[in-house]
């Protein structure tokens, strides 16, 4: 596989205009892994957009806070690595946010649902 894309690489090279050609050759470029890992995880950060719809009592916060964590958790990564990988800094901070968004919501329904039990003496 490694000859293919070496091979495939070389010929694409060619087709890539000089304007463009520092970010084709960054270290995090889109010759990298460290380019396609993050591009997919913007799936994720589609995902969590979408579900902002999602009623506040089907929120899982374990789940949400597991992901809010990654965000956070890669955000702070991606700045400390070299080279610097600014297209995974900013997809987690977007998976944070609306993770974040999420639990907010479920917290506050949960809250609300304290608040409108009747107290037993």
């Amino acid at each position: 596989m490694s000859r293919i894309y070496t091979k495939s690489m070389a010929v694409l090279d060619k087709f890539v205009p000089q304007k463009l050609q520092p970010v084709w050759q960054h270290p995090a470029g889109p010759k990298t892994i460290f380019f396609w890992a993050p591009m997919f995880k913007w799936g994720l950060v589609i995902a969590g957009i979408a579900d902002l719809k999602r009623p506040a009592e089907n929120i899982s916060p374990p789940q949400t806070m597991a992901l809010a964590a990654t965000g956070v958790i890669w955000s702070r990564y991606s700045l400390v690595i070299i080279p610097k990988n600014y297209n995974l800094f900013s997809v987690n901070v977007f998976v944070a946010i609306t993770q974040l968004y999420q639990l907010y919501k479920a917290i506050s329904y949960q809250r609300s649902l304290a608040s409108k039990r009747p107290t037993t003496s």
